[in-house]
C-alpha cells in the first residue's frame, strides 16, 4: 500500500487510477470488446485480484488516442503530477494514446521519474518491476501506425462519397433536419428557415451582421442551440445564458452557407494530419459543389448577390445616418468612392456626396457634388423606366444584350473551360517531372548543371499556368456571377409593380454601381451626369419606340442568334 502524508501529518493512501478511453471510431468497430463498461470491469477485476483498494476511474469517450489533449486525461495527469497517484492502469496500450512519442515520454520518463507504476494489462507491461518495458516503444510504434491507417482509410471513404455525389459532413446548418427515413435526407426545418430567410433579407436590405445580431436580439429570436434546445432536438452547442444573444460570428456563418441554395459543399476543410487535428480551411476553388441535395432555403441568385454586397463595407456617418447607396456611388475620374456627408446641422434635402479625394479643394479630385435626394429621385425614374422596358418588350431587352461585348459568347466559355482543365493537369504533371529530376540528380544520372537548368525551366513554366489557369478561373467566374445576377435583375423586375420609394433591398437587387460626374456648367445651368449599372448588364438606354420595332424585326428574321439564357 502507498501512503503519503497529508497537512496534519496523518497518512492517506494514494490513489491508484483507471484510465478508460473510447474512440468513434473504436466504438463503430469492436464495440463490446473496448466498450467503457468493458474496460472498467477488465479493470476492477485486477485490481481486486491485486489488493488496489482507492481506485478511481478517468473516462475520455468518443476521443480520438491521437492527440493527449482529452479531458479525463489531463485531470489523471495533474493529479499525478501533485503526487496524488500511485499507479496508472489501462486496459491495453491504445487506450492510453497511439501518439508514439508522448506515449513513451511519459511511460518511460515522466512516470518512473514521479515514483508512478503504469501499467498495461492487455500487454503484460509493469513499469516497476521492468516486465514488458523492452517490448513498449514497439507496441507504441504498432498502435500510431494503425491511427494512420484509419486515418487514411477515413479520408478514402469520404473521398469515395464525394466522388458517388454525396456529402462529406454530417453536420446539419440551422434551418434543416436529416429526414428520420433517411440520414442523407434533408428536410427544411421551417421555424428555423424563416430566420435564416429574415438574416439573408436584413443583408439584401443593407444591414451589416452585428446590426442583423442586435436586431434578432431585439426581436427576441432564440439562437440555433436555445432553438434545439426548445425543440428538444440534440447538438453540441452551448446555449448561452441570454437564449437571444445572436454572435455577428454566426450571423456570419449563416450568410456564408452556400449549402441554404440546396447543394452540398464539401473539402471545406481538412486538418494538418491525423495527430494534429488543427483545422486548415481550403481555398474556395477546391471545394466540391453538388448542386440539387435538398430543397433551398434561399435562391442561388440571391445568395451570390449577397456575398457580391459583403464585399462592400457601408459605415454609418456620425449621425447614425445612411443612405440607400452607400458602398455604390463612385467618381468615374479618380475612382475612389463617393464620400455621404450628413451632419446634425444639415436638414434630409441638403444631404450629398462628394468625392473622397476632393478634401475641400486641397485634394487631387474635383468635389462631384450631388444631392442625396436628388440621386435618389434619378435612380427611382431609372429602376422604372427599365422594368417597364422589361415588361412591356423583354424579348427586345434579352436581344440588346446578347449583343452586348461584356456577355461572355459559348466559344469563348468552352475555350476556357478547356485552358483551365489542361492548364490544371500540366501543373500536375510539372510536379511529377520536378521529383524525377530531383531523383535523378541524387542518383547521379543528372548532372548538377543540367538539373538546375530543367528545374528553372520547370518552374518558370508552371508559374506562368498557374497565373494563366487563375485569370481564366477567375473570368468564368465573374460570367457565372454575371448569369446569375441576371436572373435575379429579370425576376425582380418582372414581379415589381408601381414603385414610389426606393428599398435598400431594391436597389441592392438591382445597382451594382454608380459614377456621379462633375458638374458642367457650359451651358449656363449646373448640369450633373449620373452614370447607373445594373446588376449583370451594367448601363442600359432605353431605345425609342422606332429602335424597338427595328430590333424585333430583327428577332423575328435571326431568331437563332439572339437567344440568351436568362
Amino acid at each position: 500500500m502507498t501512503t503519503a502524508n497529508n497537512i496534519n501529518g496523518q497518512t492517506e493512501e494514494k490513489i491508484t487510477a483507471l484510465y478508460c478511453r473510447l474512440s468513434v471510431d473504436d466504438e463503430k468497430k469492436d464495440a463490446e470488446s473496448n466498450s467503457i463498461t468493458n474496460q472498467k470491469q477488465i479493470l476492477l477485476d485486477y485490481c481486486q485480484k491485486q489488493g488496489f483498494t482507492n481506485t478511481m476511474f478517468f473516462v475520455d469517450d468518443g476521443i480520438s488516442g491521437t492527440s493527449f489533449e482529452r479531458g479525463g486525461f489531463q485531470q489523471m495527469q495533474k493529479m499525478v503530477e501533485e503526487g496524488k497517484i500511485c499507479r496508472v492502469i489501462v486496459k491495453d496500450l491504445s487506450r492510453f494514446g497511439r501518439e508514439m512519442v508522448e506515449a513513451g515520454r511519459l511511460t518511460q520518463i515522466v512516470y518512473p521519474s514521479l515514483g508512478v507504476t503504469f501499467i498495461s494489462l492487455h500487454e503484460n507491461v509493469n513499469s516497476t518491476t521492468g516486465e514488458g518495458m523492452e517490448m513498449l516503444p514497439f507496441y507504441n510504434i504498432f498502435n500510431e501506425w494503425y491511427a494512420a491507417q484509419t486515418s487514411k482509410k477515413i479520408r478514402a471513404v469520404w473521398q469515395s462519397k464525394a466522388e458517388n455525389g454525396k456529402r462529406v459532413s454530417p453536420t446539419v446548418p440551422f434551418g434543416y433536419v436529416k429526414d428520420p427515413d433517411d440520414k442523407e435526407k434533408w428536410l427544411i426545418d421551417e421555424p428555423a428557415a424563416e430566420v435564416v430567410r429574415k438574416i439573408y433579407a436584413l443583408c439584401l436590405a443593407g444591414r451589416g451582421p452585428s446590426q442583423i445580431a442586435r436586431q434578432l436580439e431585439k426581436e427576441k429570436i432564440l439562437v440555433p442551440s436555445a432553438y434545439y434546445e426548445s425543440v428538444g432536438r440534440s447538438h453540441a452547442q452551448k446555449v448561452p445564458t441570454n437564449p437571444y444573444s445572436w454572435d455577428q460570428k454566426t450571423v456570419v456563418g449563416i450568410i456564408e452557407n452556400r449549402q441554404y441554395t440546396g447543394c452540398a459543399v464539401n473539402f471545406k476543410s481538412t486538418t494538418v494530419s491525423y495527430k494534429v487535428h488543427k483545422k486548415i480551411h481550403n481555398a474556395t476553388e477546391d471545394y466540391q459543389i453538388i448542386p440539387n441535395m435538398q430543397e433551398p432555403i434561399i435562391s442561388e441568385e440571391q445568395w451570390l448577390r449577397v456575398q457580391e454586397l459583403r464585399k462592400h463595407r457601408r459605415r454609418p456617418t456620425a449621425t447614425g445616418r445612411a443612405s440607400l447607396f452607400s458602398g455604390l456611388v463612385y467618381c468615374p475620374d479618380c475612382g475612389a468612392k463617393l464620400h455621404f456627408c450628413a451632419a446634425k446641422s444639415l436638414k434630409r434635402n441638403q444631404e450629398f456626396w462628394r468625392c473622397s479625394n476632393y478634401k475641400d479643394g486641397r485634394g487631387t479630385c474635383q468635389i462631384h457634388y450631388i444631392r442625396d435626394v436628388v440621386l435618389e429621385r434619378i435612380v427611382l425614374e431609372a429602376i422604372s423606366s427599365l422594368a417597364d422596358f422589361v415588361k412591356c418588350h423583354e424579348s427586345v431587352f434579352l436581344y440588346m444584350l446578347a449583343k452586348k461585348t461584356n456577355a461572355m459568347r459559348q466559344k469563348e466559355h468552352k475555350r476556357l473551360e478547356q485552358a483551365v482543365e489542361q492548364g490544371t493537369k500540366r501543373i500536375a504533371e510539372i510536379d511529377r517531372l520536378i521529383e524525377k529530376v530531383f531523383e535523378q540528380n541524387a542518383i547521379g544520372v543528372l548532372s548538377d548543371e543540367r538539373f538546375s537548368k530543367m528545374l528553372q525551366s520547370y518552374e518558370k513554366e508552371q508559374k506562368a499556368l498557374t497565373q494563366e489557369v487563375a485569370e481564366s478561373r477567375q473570368t468564368l467566374e465573374e460570367a457565372k456571377q454575371k448569369a446569375t445576377d441576371l436572373r435575379l435583375l429579370l425576376r425582380t423586375l418582372r414581379e415589381m409593380t408601381e414603385i414610389n420609394e426606393l428599398t435598400p433591398t431594391l436597389v441592392n437587387s438591382l445597382i451594382e454601381r454608380i459614377e456621379v460626374h462633375n458638374n458642367d456648367k457650359s451651358s449656363g445651368h449646373c448640369y450633373v451626369k449620373v452614370d447607373i449599372y445594373f446588376t449583370a448588364v451594367g448601363m442600359i438606354d432605353i431605345p425609342t419606340e422606332q429602335e424597338i420595332l427595328a430590333m424585333m424585326e430583327e428577332i423575328r428574321a435571326n431568331p437563332q442568334d439572339f437567344r440568351f439564357v436568362a
